[in-house]
């Protein structure tokens, strides 16, 4: 007799550090197959030279308010659903984190049963394992071979970790407001934007006024209910990002993105598809237009 979702646990699971999701959470959020399908993009890039700037955390584990360690990391749908089409248009990636430290997936989503996210993810996992230093890349006034047209920060809760207290990453969201460049942001992932608002107020923060989808805080409350999270968050990034001039167009997930300026976003792992679509058209989009 097989269970139903009902009969599956709702406690957190134990992995020798902190916890993952529960076994009834994961049958809610974790599916084992995405909504993937690869267009076809037409004129796709075939500049070599223009890649799309991944950020990605490089911690595992989120203290939370009672002191239990959530174990997270970057959601691997958030992550390679998009980039998987922006390899459709011809856009390949490079993996950062701030010091060089590998690349931290929340392992316990991974969709087991779609092969496209499992072959993305062989793909780089070298690069993974290696990413690039943020810090050098910044230390180095951004010189490099490479064109990066976007920087794309990932969702998970470990978009939360580190990356909103980083100068690096201030100077480096900076430098795309300045060069005009795409930032996408998904789920989560607007939480590193607030590395933005490092000692700056509303009125200075270059995303002020700005209107985004991501994961609303309201749905954080009520994760741990169901233990997803061993514990109530520590701190809500929504708030945070609402007072430097943000505004949240949700307070629920569907899928929902959209584009504001150069500003991509969605709302959760559901718009992860489209999300990603959305930023392949618009970055093939503005290098027709720009020649």
């Amino acid at each position: 007799m097989s269970l139903s979702a009902q009969d599956l646990s709702k406690a957190p699971v134990f992995d020798g550090i902190g916890y993952e999701p529960s076994f009834y959470s994961r049958s809610q959020f974790v599916a084992p197959k995405t909504n993937y399908e690869p267009l076809d993009y037409g004129n796709i890039n075939t500049d070599k030279k223009k890649k799309v700037l991944v950020v990605c955390t490089e911690e595992k584990y989120m203290a939370m308010a009672n002191g239990k360690k959530f174990s997270t990391g970057n959601h691997p749908v958030e992550t390679f659903l998009p980039i998987l089409h922006l390899n459709d248009a011809g856009y390949e990636v490079d993996f950062f984190t701030l010091t060089g430290g590998s690349v931290k997936l929340e392992l316990w989503a991974l969709p087991l049963q779609d092969a496209s996210v499992s072959n993305i993810i062989e793909k780089y996992s070298e690069q993974m394992s290696q990413p690039k230093s943020l810090k050098d890349f910044v230390a180095g006034n951004f010189a490099s071979d490479t064109d990066y047209v976007a920087v794309f920060l990932p969702g998970g809760h470990g978009a939360m970790l580190g990356l909103p207290e980083s100068e690096d990453l201030k100077k480096l969201i900076n430098w795309v407001v300045k060069e005009d460049k795409f930032m996408l942001a998904i789920c989560h992932g607007p939480a590193a934007l607030l590395a933005a608002g490092i000692g700056e107020t509303a009125e200075t923060y270059p995303y002020n006024a700005y209107k985004i989808n991501a994961f609303p805080d309201n749905i954080d409350v009520t994760l741990p209910e169901i233990g997803y999270q061993p514990g109530e968050m520590p701190w809500f990034y929504g708030q945070k990002l609402q007072k430097l001039g943000v505004e949240f167009l949700n307070d629920n997930i569907s899928g929902a993105c959209h584009t504001d300026r150069k500003l991509i976003t969605g709302d959760s792992p559901l718009a992860a598809n489209l999300f990603g679509e959305m930023s392949a058209k618009a970055l093939l989009a503005d290098a027709k237009a720009n020649g």
